[in-house]
């Protein structure tokens, strides 16, 4: 077995605040300090932007291109297994993905070249919000380890799309043609059964990881337990069911059911968390969750990911901080936070930032 997946240089070039930047990273812990809308956010986010393709916090990608200039690159050097490999990243009128120097054509070929998992303050709120945003820790987990699972996830997102213009289409008119509608929910039936079952299965995953990790955080004073809610793992059933609801879904205009209404809920000792639980709870809910997908990708890929914090340490006190990081030893670590994190014994290498300059301690 070799080392872990590590990023072991950075090259931003027009990235947000950034006009030339080299970095170099450390194998173990990475911390970049300094206060905030210095440019913290904006490393992860081009690290993220090198493992998916595309950013975390905006859907414009000309929002990442920094302000007077038409283009960006993101160069990323990792190891992975032994192997060295290269990710680079252009952004101008159009976006270019190169893997060690080969053009993809379609985003689920990147996807799973490095591996990573982050942690941002939003994720505290995961429990919280609206099924959206768990349903994309979902796809975000499964995607990176099953590229197939996003193909038939943008399969069935167009499906939807189209079968929803059709409703509107149909709202307007009295002649409604069945036998279109019949293929909608036909192709929509078969695409929601497929992305399901994917979702079940790493439901599964972290039912079997998340209570030992809780136990673990909270020193065995909860039970924690995780439950998928949909209608979709029986492609028949949903099909009755989307027929059922032709005419209500008319009425609305959309699709009432299907895999994009799917959700998950956790209970700490058999009470719902979104609903009875402590902001604490929520924090450990959350860290085991998220821990629960570092362990998985880990065993699917037989390396660990590599982590990506921003700003999360900000929301965890001392003693799970510790906990924490005790919990990832032998893991790339990049942290964003405004204090240096002052945890000994802990090797690590800290870069101060200050107005998209980066300065090593």
């Amino acid at each position: 077995m070799g080392h872990n997946m590590l990023i072991t240089n950075l090259e931003l070039q027009n990235f947000r605040n950034y006009k030339e930047q080299k970095i170099e990273f450390y194998k173990n812990i990475n911390i970049f300090y300094g206060d905030n809308a210095q440019g913290k956010t904006n490393i992860i986010e081009s690290i993220f932007l090198g493992a998916f393709g595309k950013s975390f916090r905006t859907s414009k990608e000309k929002e990442l291109i920094r302000y007077g200039q038409d283009f960006l690159n993101v160069s990323i050097k990792y190891l992975d297994k032994d192997r060295d490999g290269t990710i680079k990243i252009q952004i101008s009128n159009k976006k270019s993905i190169l893997v060690n120097g080969v053009k993809i054509k379609k985003l689920s070929d990147l996807l799973g070249t490095i591996n990573i998992v982050l942690f941002t303050p939003d994720d505290i709120n995961i429990l919280k919000n609206g099924p959206a945003e768990r349903r994309r820790f979902l796809d975000m987990m499964i995607g990176q380890i099953r590229p197939n699972y996003v193909h038939y996830l943008n399969l069935y997102l167009k499906v939807l799309e189209q079968r929803n213009n059709y409703l509107k289409q149909l709202r307007e008119n009295e002649n409604i043609n069945y036998e279109l509608l019949d293929i909608w929910d036909e192709k929509l039936a078969e695409y929601a059964q497929k992305v399901c079952s994917y979702r079940l299965e790493f439901i599964d995953k972290i039912s079997k990881k998340i209570n030992e990790i809780h136990k673990k955080i909270t020193e065995n004073s909860e039970e924690i337990r995780i439950e998928y809610l949909t209608d979709c793992a029986d492609k028949q059933k949903l099909l009755e069911l989307i027929k059922g609801r032709r005419k209500l879904d008319i009425i609305k205009g959309y699709t009432t059911k299907g895999v994009h209404r799917d959700d998950f809920n956790i209970y700490i000792n058999d009470n719902l968390v979104n609903v009875y639980g402590s902001q604490g709870q929520h924090r450990t809910a959350v860290l085991s969750l998220k821990l629960s997908e570092l362990q998985i990708i880990k065993e699917e890929i037989g390396e660990s990911p590599i982590l990506l914090l921003d700003d999360f340490m900000s929301e965890l006190d001392k003693k799970r901080r510790n906990n924490f990081l005790k919990n990832i030893e032998d893991t790339q670590v990049i942290i964003t936070c405004t204090d240096e994190i002052e945890e000994k014994n802990i090797e690590k290498s800290v870069f101060y930032v200050y107005n998209g300059q980066i300065e090593k301690k």
